[in-house]
Parts: structure tokens; sequence; C-alpha cells
């Protein structure tokens, strides 16, 4: 059974003649505050690169920056997922965002100045990435932890579906040709502008009204809570076996995309892009997820949860295999936006199921250990993708991502609609 929470007022619960599906006022202020701070992510996911690229042509120096900013969810997302079980989660994210347009604006400042040299620049992109992704675990964690208590369990994959949409239309849509149009600009606009971003989005969360701190039976310590929720992932079959299949999924994309940048970008390169055809090409994955997201839910009631998730993993063998095989633009673009598609299904399935099953008491942690899982492999990705593309060359980072991509078919074993069906109902009882 669900613990109750301090919001059960939050949630929005239909009136007479409402739509029995309305998402209800407060779950748009989360919305707007999602939209705006992906929308800087996804402008710092673009712009970091392509300015590391000016600065160094090594794989693995350039391949250092997204191992910077992932790392984090290696080293500290347990610890944020206690921190979401433990304080109010608005304002736990409204803190990250501060965290996040500081540093941003601190960088922007560094460059009017001027760095002292090309090696300085390099380590002063780490150490703000670093400080990004550590951010990020405390936001995302929280974000993903607080829905429930703004919706009905009924409507979460409706609500993740929106949320979805606008998280990726912001982030990979939007912002990548942004990004690369400002980078173009000039740098300091580049990194001006997320700290603007981040700065809107705390201000739409602050209109969120409403405490969002899970009620507690009893103090514990943060390493009993780490403990318990780590515990729980364990046991659980179903949400072991996702987690590990995302991090092997994960593991592959940013072995790629830490080095795709020096694959496509500047006239030695294989594609020979500019830097706003990159962030264009990174569109279309956006748009694929964006049509995704939208029709997610009733994909899914079409096909199955368990067929959706095996679309996804289809997808994502394309989005990264396609690299290895062509150079052509419109062919990657293609393979892009139908990877978008199916990760978008996936995500829809995997994280509402997560929602689901999980107390609110418990959610901030299983999100954090199955992130863990599933995210902590993207700073390893990244550093192998590296390593890989100096010893092997880039085309060869893309044969093996896809490859293991492919292997995390053997984990649809597990995840049957019989066994989704079956973790629903024991969690209702």
């Amino acid at each position: 059974m669900c613990h109750p929470s301090t919001v059960a007022n939050v949630v929005d619960r239909p009136r007479n003649g409402e739509e029995p599906d309305r998402l209800g006022l407060a779950f748009w202020q989360l919305w707007s505050g999602s939209g705006l701070s992906n929308l800087a992510d996804g402008l710092v996911k673009i712009a970091l690169p392509l300015v590391a690229v000016t600065l160094t042509d090594s794989p693995g120096l350039v391949a250092g920056v997204a191992l910077a900013v992932t790392l984090p969810w290696l080293l500290f997302a347990l610890p944020a997922g206690a921190l979401a079980d433990r304080v109010d989660r608005r304002i736990a994210m409204i803190t990250a965002n501060v965290v996040r347009s500081a540093a941003m604006a601190v960088l922007a400042v560094a460059l009017v100045l001027g760095l002292e040299s090309s090696a300085a620049a390099i380590w002063a992109l780490y150490a703000v990435a670093l400080l990004l992704g550590t951010a990020e675990t405390v936001y995302d964690t929280c974000a993903q932890s607080i829905l429930p208590q703004v919706v009905p369990r009924d409507r979460l994959p409706r609500a993740n579906g929106r949320l979805i949409a606008a998280e990726l239309t912001a982030n990979e849509f939007v912002g990548p040709p942004l990004g690369g149009l400002l980078v173009a600009a000039g740098v300091v606009a580049a990194f001006a502008t997320p700290a603007v971003l981040w700065a809107a989005a705390v201000g739409a969360l602050l209109l969120l009204r409403g405490g969002f701190a899970v009620q507690r039976e009893e103090p514990t310590t943060l390493r009993a809570d780490v403990a318990e929720g780590l515990r729980h992932l364990w046991r659980h079959r179903l949400l072991r076996t996702l987690a590990a299949m995302t991090g092997l999924f994960n593991f592959a994309t940013n072995a790629t995309f830490a080095v795709f940048v020096l694959y496509a970008v500047g006239p030695h390169s294989a594609m020979r892009l500019t830097e706003v055809a990159y962030g264009l090409l990174f569109a279309t994955i956006a748009a694929g997820s964006l049509i995704g997201a939208i029709l997610a839910d009733r994909i899914i009631r079409r096909l199955g949860r368990s067929r959706s998730l095996f679309l996804g993993i289809l997808g994502g063998v394309g989005t990264v295999g396609i690299l290895a095989v062509t150079t052509i633009p419109l062919v990657i673009a293609a393979a892009f936006l139908i990877g978008g598609l199916t990760n978008a299904l996936w995500n829809v399935v995997a994280v509402s199921l997560r929602q689901r099953i999980t107390p609110d008491r418990i959610l901030g942690r299983i999100n954090s250990s199955y992130r863990l899982v599933a995210w902590g492999t993207r700073p390893l990705g990244a550093a192998a993708g590296g390593l890989l593309g100096e010893l092997l060359g880039l085309r060869a980072v893309f044969a093996i991502a896809a490859a293991l991509i492919l292997a995390t078919l053997i984990g649809m074993t597990q995840i049957t609609d019989t066994a989704i069906s079956t973790a629903e109902h024991d969690s209702a009882n």
C-alpha cells in the first residue's frame, strides 16, 4: 500500500463536469518548470562539446566533458534519492536550478574576462560540467518522485507522456539547434542563455503551491535510507531487470555521442557538418521523441507494454548502428527520428511503471537506485567511447555500441505484459 503524503490535497481529483483525465493546474506548473529546465539542458548539451572541440582535437579530452557531466549519477545518485525522500521535493528542485544557473553565469563571466590558456579553459569546462551533473541528480530524482504527488497514479502514463514531450522538445528539438546557433554567435551567449532559462524555471516552480515532503514514520539515518532503497530495487526482479537493460543501453549511447561530434563537425570530419547542422541533426531525435511521447498512450495501449519496450531496443540499435555504415546526413536523420520515437515509448512505460508500483515514501530512493544502475553507466560509456575512439577509430565505437544495445534483448525474457500486470497488482495489495 502507498503511504499517504503531506500533499494529498495537492492532487487534483475530477469534479462533476470535468474531463476524467484532467491533469490539473499543479501539473502544468510543474510542466512549465520542466520545459524551461530542459531547454537549458539542451543548450548546454550541445554548447559544452562544441566549445571543447575548439580547444582540443583529442577524442579522450572531448569525451571528458560528457564524462564530467554524467559522473555524478555514479557518485551521488543514492544520496540524491535519500534527500528526495527527506526534504520538500519542490524546494530541492528550486535549489538545484539556482546552482546550475549560478554555475553557468560564472563560466560566462570567466570567458568574458578571458581564460589564460586552452588548458585552463578545458578544465573550467570539466569543473562546471561536474557541478551541473551533480545538481541534475537532485533535480531529476525529485522531478520524477514529485509527479505522483501532483497527479493521481491512474493518470501517470498521460502525465509522463506530456512531461516527456515537453522535455524532449526543449532538450533535444529546440535546444540543440539553438545551442549550435548560440555557439556560432558567441560562446558567452551560449553559456549565459542557459543561466537565464534555469532562473526562469525557478520562477515557474515557485508558482507551484503546497508542501511536497513525504511523511516519515520514524527518524532514520541517511545510510539506512540508501540501504532500504537498494534492497527494494534488488528484490524487485522487474525493476532490477529494467534498470540493468537501461544501464547497458545508456553505456552504449553515451560511448557513441561522447565522440560523435568529432565524426560529424568540421572540415576534416567524416560528415563535415557545421555547428548549426550538427544541432539540427540532433533535433531529429527530438522530433521522433516528441511524436512518440504524444502518441505513447495510444501506441502502448495498442501494442502492449512489453512490445513497446522491444521497439525501444530496436530503435536504439538503429540510432547508433547507422553511424557505423554511412555518413549520409539524411539517412542518419531518419534513423535518429525512428530511434527518438521508440525511445519515448520505452521511457513512458518504464517511468510510469516505476511510479505506479513504488510507495511515495521510498520513491525518491527507488528512482535514485534505479538511476545509479541505469544512468551510472553513462560516464563509463563516455570514457569507453573516448578510449575506443583513440584505439580503434570512431566507426568501431558505433558498431560495438549497436551490438551492446542488441544484447539487452536478453532481458525481455523477464519483461512480459503478464509480469508487469502482476507487479502492479501486488503493489496495490
